[in-house]
C-alpha cells in the first residue's frame, strides 16, 4: 500500500510543501499479521526501526518537542470498529494478495493472525439490535457475546480469547474524561462509497460467499465508525482544535492515490504549514 501512495504524495507536495522522503516525509515498516502489544521479535525490532526513525527525524528538525498539527488521513477507528473484519474472519481477506488464490483459500492462514481480529465493530458505536451478520436460525451483533459465539460457529473457538484480550485492551467510551487536544487535529476521510454494513448466510453456510448488505462509508471503513470519531473528539475540552473532512466519492485506496483527493489533503498540509 505505501508503495503506491508514497511517490504520488511526494511528487504532488514537492514544489510546494516540500514533501521529501527520508527528510520531511518518514514511514516506518508494518507487520499486518500482528496487533501492537505482542511480545516477539519482530516486535522487538519493529520498535528499534520505529525509534531509530524517531530520533532520525528529530535530529533533522533540530529535536524540536512538539508536533505542530496532527494529520490524519483514512485512520482505522481502532476503539469504534468497522464492519470488514468480520467479514474478513468469516469468509476470508483480500489484504493478502497472492496471485491465483482467493480469499477463501487463504482463510486458514489469515485466521492465524491476531490481526484478523483486530477492528471488529464496538457495541458502542454498531447498535446491539442492528446485527452484523444474519443467517436463517441467528442474528450476530457487535455485543461481544454475539461476536464470540461467531467465532465459535465459524470454527473458530481458539480466536474467542485473543478476541476477548483486544476487547479488554480498548478504551470504554465513558470511562475517564477525554484529554484535551494539545495540537490542531485534521481528520481527513472519503464517503459515499458502498461499504459493507451486514452479511447474510441465510442457510448458515460460513464456506459459501455471503449477501451483502452495504451502507456508506469509504469502502472500508463505515460512516457510522468516523462518525463515532468525530463525536469523541467534539466532547474534548479544546474541540475547536479538531477538524474534519469527508471527500465524497474518495474510497479508502485511493484518497491519497486519485490526483483530486489527493490535492485536498495537500491543500490541507499547506493550510496547516501556512497558520504555525
Amino acid at each position: 500500500m505505501m508503495q503506491r501512495v508514497v511517490p504520488p504524495t511526494t511528487e504532488a507536495g514537492a514544489g510546494t510543501a516540500r514533501v521529501r522522503d527520508g527528510e520531511t516525509l518518514f514511514g516506518a515498516p508494518y507487520d499486518l499479521r500482528r496487533v501492537p502489544g505482542q511480545p516477539s521479535q519482530v516486535y522487538f525490532r519493529y520498535f528499534q526501526q520505529l525509534t531509530s526513525l524517531i530520533e532520525h527525524a528529530s535530529s533533522i528538525t533540530k529535536n524540536k518537542k512538539y508536533i505542530k498539527h496532527f494529520l490524519l488521513v483514512s485512520p482505522l477507528p481502532a476503539s469504534a470498529g468497522f464492519v470488514l473484519p468480520v467479514m474478513g474472519f468469516v469468509s476470508g481477506s483480500g489484504l493478502l494478495d497472492v496471485p491465483t488464490a482467493t480469499p477463501m483459500s487463504l482463510r486458514p492462514m489469515w485466521r492465524t493472525f491476531e490481526s484478523a481480529l483486530f477492528g471488529f465493530p464496538s457495541p458502542a458505536v454498531f447498535t446491539n439490535t442492528k446485527p452484523v451478520v444474519v443467517t436463517q436460525k441467528r442474528n450476530y451483533t457487535a455485543r461481544e457475546r454475539d461476536m464470540e459465539d461467531l467465532l465459535a460457529d465459524v470454527g473458530a473457538g481458539d480466536a474467542v480469547e485473543p478476541f476477548r484480550r483486544r476487547r479488554r485492551q480498548l478504551p470504554s467510551r465513558s470511562a475517564a474524561p477525554p484529554m484535551p487536544v494539545v495540537v490542531p487535529v485534521t481528520c481527513v476521510n472519503g464517503v459515499g462509497t458502498n461499504t459493507p454494513e451486514q452479511m447474510v448466510y441465510w442457510d448458515g453456510d460460513f464456506d459459501a460467499a455471503p449477501e451483502v448488505v452495504y451502507g456508506d462509508g469509504d469502502g472500508t471503513i463505515n460512516l457510522a465508525s468516523m462518525l463515532a470519531f468525530d463525536e469523541e473528539m467534539s466532547r474534548r475540552p479544546e474541540h475547536h482544535q479538531y477538524k474534519t473532512i469527508k471527500l465524497r466519492g474518495a474510497s479508502h485506496g485511493s484518497l491519497l492515490a486519485a490526483e483530486w483527493s489527493l490535492k485536498r489533503v495537500i491543500q490541507e498540509i499547506l493550510e496547516a504549514s501556512n497558520r504555525v
